[in-house]
């Protein structure tokens, strides 16, 4: 569930789903379409090359990342062709896969050391602790998109492009006051690592916010939710956010249904696919808002560069792979933190560029800033990005847009 770790109002819910400038006015996500080529100038990498370590999940026994692979591939040729690899030099990519397993998650990370890499970016992986302690413990500098670990988020030499806290706790939060909403239960599949924000991260938060708050939690595999769904009425819920897999949201979904709830329901990201489209009805889908953690769909900026990426130097990518372009977004925001690194590339000096980066845009992530001084979230420093994506669903389930919600500037 490494997603849940990373990771139902309209787009007229400002508060919801726009981000704002200084005075507090609504503002829409970079990345309308441009015509001039998204891979931009050639700027080739020259001279030796810099081990960096890939480690994706591979095809486990609960998900196919296959994608995740193919894109690292695409985009390491693509980060050597137009930007310069690291420093001027290429890179020279180490693949290692996890599968899912533990143990091979934690030989993934010690394959890494002895293969000497000078970094190590990790995509999308439900072991990604495993993998990442190893790492750790040799001072090697890792980048992920996210997790809820919290010896990860305290690393300082870890870090994360994704907001642990906005896709399960800021953003119903902020539909909640949109809507006017009194209370909220959180339906989380029951599994440590979507409890923990839900447990222990959220309550005081909500509290803070004057908004009541339950969490519900359901058994992955329960495939009808209607007696739990109905406890949420019962409690006095006016909005529900579901965290967990889609077939897990569409049990949800569908059980919210069948006890009349007339509330709000939104939702992590990982709930809205193809299934959830075919599974549950428009009329249910329509307006809800997510959390949004690659902006796939709408025809951005982002989306160009990274089908162009996939289609120039790729084979057989999903572009409709969420996992896929996340994989995308912490390769390139990788090389374009490590952007004013010279001399030698070690780890400790890749650590101290990306500490020392000034806030930059992140490439694929449709008009999010990030910086990784240690200051976006300052008792979490591996955090590297404030706020997050939100989309609002059409009565297909499609993503009609994205807003940057709440990615205020990172202080010096």
């Amino acid at each position: 569930m490494a997603g849940v770790a990373i990771l139902a109002a309209g787009l007229t819910f400002v508060a919801a789903c726009g981000g704002s400038d200084d005075k507090g006015t609504p503002t829409p996500a970079s990345g309308s379409a441009g015509a001039t080529d998204p891979l931009g100038s050639v700027a080739q990498a020259t001279g030796a090359p810099v081990k960096i370590g890939v480690i994706t999940e591979g095809t486990s026994p609960v998900a196919d990342h296959t994608t995740d692979k193919r894109v690292a591939e695409a985009t390491v040729k693509y980060l050597n062709e137009h930007k310069g690899g690291i420093g001027g030099r290429p890179i020279e990519a180490t693949y290692c896969e996890t599968v899912g397993d533990l143990s091979k998650a934690s030989d993934c990370g010690n394959r890494m050391i002895e293969a000497g890499v000078a970094a190590v970016l990790i995509g999308t992986s439900g072991v990604i602790e495993s993998a990442w302690k190893p790492l750790n413990d040799a001072k090697i500098p890792v980048m992920i998109y996210g997790s809820s670990d919290p010896g990860l988020l305290t690393s300082p030499t870890t870090f994360t492009l994704g907001n642990p806290t906005f896709p399960v706790i800021d953003l119903p939060i902020q539909v909640a006051e949109a809507e006017g909403n009194k209370k909220v239960t959180a339906v989380v599949t029951d599994v440590p690592a979507a409890l923990h924000s839900a447990q222990e991260i959220a309550p005081p938060l909500f509290e803070k916010a004057g908004i009541g708050y339950e969490v519900a939690r359901v058994a992955p595999g329960t495939a009808d939710m209607t007696p739990q769904m109905q406890q949420v009425v019962d409690n006095g819920s006016d909005q529900v956010f579901i965290i967990g897999s889609d077939s897990f949201c569409i049990s949800a979904m569908n059980g919210l249904k069948a006890v009349g709830f007339t509330g709000t329901i939104s939702g992590i990201s990982q709930c809205i696919t193809d299934a959830t489209r075919k599974s549950v009805p428009g009329d249910t889908l329509k307006g809800m808002v997510v959390s949004a953690t690659a902006p796939l769909g709408p025809d951005t900026s982002s989306m160009q560069l990274y089908t162009k990426v996939a289609e120039t130097y790729g084979k057989d990518i999903d572009l409709d792979s969420q996992d896929g372009m996340i994989m995308f977004m912490v390769m390139s925001g990788f090389q374009a933190a490590t952007a004013g690194i010279s001399g030698d590339i070690t780890p400790a000096t890749i650590a101290s560029t990306i500490k020392g980066m000034k806030e930059t845009e992140l490439p694929g992530g449709a008009g999010l800033k990030f910086r990784c001084n240690g200051k976006a979230i300052p008792q979490e420093p591996a955090v590297c990005v404030r706020g997050g994506l939100s989309t609002a669903l059409d009565d297909k389930g499609q993503p009609a847009a994205y807003k940057v919600l709440g990615n205020t500037p990172i202080p010096d």
